[in-house]
């Protein structure tokens, strides 16, 4: 027998965790595989000779080892089926409802399982040759179609649709179905489709989460999980993760505690990292912690499917929290961006704070929209003339986002005149439930309120502060909707020829006013901009049209940034850097219609320049350890980007033989190709005995190790193997990853 690689293909740590327990077991052999005989099947006659020579190849192979094997080293049992049948192997046929049954999946993808499985199914658009390796003759209709033409037939069945809610479901539908094609008609109508997978309607679907739930699209960890939160991170099928996406629901859009129906966010905030930004979808983890909820409407809700208390806070929130960003660096490693989404205010700065120097972590409550609002005053300052220092900042909310914004402001202010922030803060007033902050309140406030205290009466209502403070900029970040009136728009316009009004508040029925409002009342003359989209405005004869400060053109792109020059950690320097990249994407031609953001059918251009300003910030301030920098990052960024183009699959099986070696031993057949050798994986298997469980554990990731997971980036026009785990490729009789 040929031994094909004797590394061990478990971890040091095993299969049973990094527990105490697991440590002291005695380690079993090292698990291989041998290559225990080969044939390549050269009659071109078609498969069923194929089929006939591969089943004689395991049938002699099996002889020929019975014959000469030693007894302990493998048993046939004369009962099993080699050669077809319908033999009930493994007894789930005849199990009754009380017996348990294992629900092997070893095989690589083909037939019915591979039109299962989003990663590689491709519908009709399966070629004759791909039909006919992966045995999926009549299961689909004859007609052979490509990509394209599915694009223009989805986003005909989904323009049929006419509620909102019910595109987003066809849209999850269609990712939990076909993960290509879903990322080809997002990015391909990333305009008209953004606001369907993201806000406002995601806003709706966290509503009726648990109405609409069907499967799951990332990890629930909940306080039951509270001391074994890496065996649950384990539990995730990619090993490979690059972007995590967390929210623990108390904070989601504008529609306050929506405990664990909160994972609408992390999953919507991925799929748009993935078409807008390029990250792999195999990359991207949505995380939701459930610790409970203080919405006595979901606490009553029967279709609720998270833990129905009420929220758990101090000491055992801050362990649950700790454990999980301990075991997220534990198993991903230092690179993995972690992205706060979310959160209360409360716990969203202190999170920040704490974690900020450890792990690489980003808030885009508090960092992706100050960015981006960066972006679009610098824009601005095209329109208005002069330098943001010139201008004076009105907020109406003082909570993640508003203070978010309002640093970043700050500190460009600070860099641009070369004044001390403390100075550059002077410009900057803040408005809260209870009214402008000022000295007098400094007492009562929080800590994160404190730097925007200034010297000034007290002043309860928004309109009067606005005529006492005379801002050029307007910003509302409350959560609250209408709340800027007509007599706050008419004010802002009376002092100024070209006010600046940025209604932030998501979603749409949270926005602070209308894109109607803004320039009806301001008699056409305000500079407008929302968090979630509005059609354009006709008025005096000239149509505007407003402009989207959405967290989308930043968070896509800085997070690409970070992962191609491999950041350890997040610098406000790199916040900077991406909002002077976003500003910079604006054209005369978008000046002319009086938008401060470019479009987003360009999303994927302005990605990659983001990214290459935010590598190179990395690289300038020693943060990144993907060595050396490349010559072109923008060329490099577009070259890291994931495709959603179909591959072409080559033939290939590994099948686990319905046979009875001893343990922990295991028979596998691999056809690749016209090649078929029948491996026997040696203890891999079985893992040693958890002292804690009492019984042995079956390897869950065997195939992981036989077939290793390749990077999406692989070239469109290689042939790739759909199996459960990722492509491989080969090179004689080794399995190897394909070079980069």
């Amino acid at each position: 027998m040929i031994s094909l690689n004797r590394t061990s293909f478990l971890s040091n740590a095993g299969v049973n965790g990094s527990g105490v327990n697991a440590q002291r077991q005695r380690r079993p052999p090292p698990a291989y595989v041998k290559v225990v005989a080969s044939r390549s099947n050269q009659d071109q006659k078609g498969r069923a000779t194929s089929e006939r020579s591969g089943s004689a190849l395991v049938e002699s192979t099996l002889k020929e080892m019975k014959d000469h094997a030693p007894p302990s080293h493998v048993r046939v049992d004369p009962d099993s089926t080699v050669g077809g049948g319908v033999k009930d192997v493994y007894g789930e046929d005849s199990a009754t409802e009380d017996q348990l049954v294992t629900p092997w999946a070893v095989s690589v993808a083909s037939g019915y399982s591979l039109l299962r499985d989003p990663h590689h199914n491709k519908g009709l658009a399966f070629s004759e040759k791909e039909r006919d390796a992966h045995y999926l003759r009549g299961l689909l209709p004859p007609t052979v179609v490509s990509q394209d033409l599915q694009v223009k037939k989805m986003m005909h069945n989904i323009r049929q649709y006419q509620v909102a809610l019910q595109k987003y479901m066809a849209m999850m539908d269609l990712q939990e179905m076909n993960e290509r094609l879903f990322y080809k008609l997002l990015i391909e109508n990333v305009e008209e489709l953004l606001p369907v997978v993201y806000t406002p309607t995601v806003g709706e679907a966290c509503q009726k989460y648990g109405s609409i739930f069907r499967r799951p699209q990332g990890l629930f960890i909940s306080l039951k999980e509270k001391g074994r939160i890496l065996e649950v991170l384990k539990n995730w099928p990619e090993r490979s993760i690059q972007v995590i996406v967390v929210t623990d629901g108390e904070r989601i859009l504008g529609l306050g505690d929506l405990g664990c129906q909160g994972m609408g966010i992390p999953v919507g905030k991925l799929s748009l990292y993935t078409a807008l930004g390029g990250v792999r979808p195999s990359a991207c983890l949505p995380v939701t912690i459930d610790v409970g909820t203080n919405n006595e409407k979901l606490l009553n809700d029967e279709f609720y499917i998270g833990l129905r208390q009420r929220r758990a806070t101090g000491q055992e929130y801050a362990e649950l929290l700790h454990e999980f960003m301990t075991a997220v660096k534990q198993n991903y490693g230092e690179k993995v961006l972690i992205q706060f989404e979310d959160f209360a205010n409360h716990n969203a700065f202190d999170l920040l704070e704490k974690y900020g120097t450890t792990h690489l972590v980003f808030n885009d409550d508090i960092q992706g929209t100050a960015s981006v609002v960066l972006a679009g005053l610098v824009a601005a300052q095209k329109l208005v003339g002069g330098s943001l220092a010139d201008h004076r900042f009105l907020f109406l909310g003082a909570g993640e986002a508003g203070t978010g914004i309002a640093e970043l402001i700050a500190l460009e202010m600070s860099k641009q005149t070369g004044a001390p922030l403390e100075e550059t803060r002077k410009n900057i007033w803040l408005v809260d439930s209870k009214g402008l902050i000022v000295n007098s309140r400094k007492e009562s406030l929080q800590h994160f309120k404190k730097p925007w205290a200034h010297e000034h009466e007290p002043i309860k209502e928004l309109v009067d502060a606005v005529k006492s403070i005379k801002p050029t900029v307007l910003i509302g970040t409350s959560g609250v909707g209408r709340t800027f009136t007509k007599e706050v728009v008419e004010a802002m316009a009376a002092i100024n020829q070209k006010p600046i009004i940025l209604a932030l508040s998501n979603p749409t029925s949270q926005s602070e006013c209308t894109a109607e409002d803004a320039y009806t009342w301001s008699q056409g003359r305000a500079i407008f901009a929302s968090g979630s989209p509005f059609a354009p405005v006709e008025y005096g004869g000239k149509v505007f049209v407003p402009g989207q400060a959405n967290n989308a053109y930043i968070f896509p792109g800085l997070g690409l940034g970070l992962i191609m020059s491999g950041a350890i950690r997040v610098h406000d320097d790199m916040l900077l850097a991406a909002s002077e990249a976003l500003a910079a994407e604006v054209s005369q031609e978008n000046y002319d219609k009086g938008l401060i953001y470019p479009p987003f059918a360009n999303i994927r251009k302005i990605s990659a320049h983001i990214a290459a300003k935010v590598a190179a910030k990395a690289y300038e301030l020693g943060l990144a350890t993907h060595l050396p920098q490349p010559d072109d990052l923008v060329k490099y960024a577009e070259s890291c980007m994931y495709s959603p183009a179909y591959r072409n699959y080559r033939t290939a099986s590994l099948i686990r033989l319905p046979l009875r070696p001893p343990k922990p031993h295991a028979l596998f057949m691999l056809q690749l190709g016209d090649k078929i050798m029948i491996l026997m994986v040696v203890n891999a298997l079985v893992a040693p005995p958890s002292r804690s469980l009492g019984r042995q554990r079956t390897n869950p990731h065997l195939l992981d190790q036989i077939l290793p997971p390749i990077d999406d980036r692989v070239s469109p026009g290689n042939s790739v193997v759909p199996n459960s785990r990722g492509p491989v490729k080969t090179d004689g009789l080794r399995i190897t990853r394909p070079k980069r």
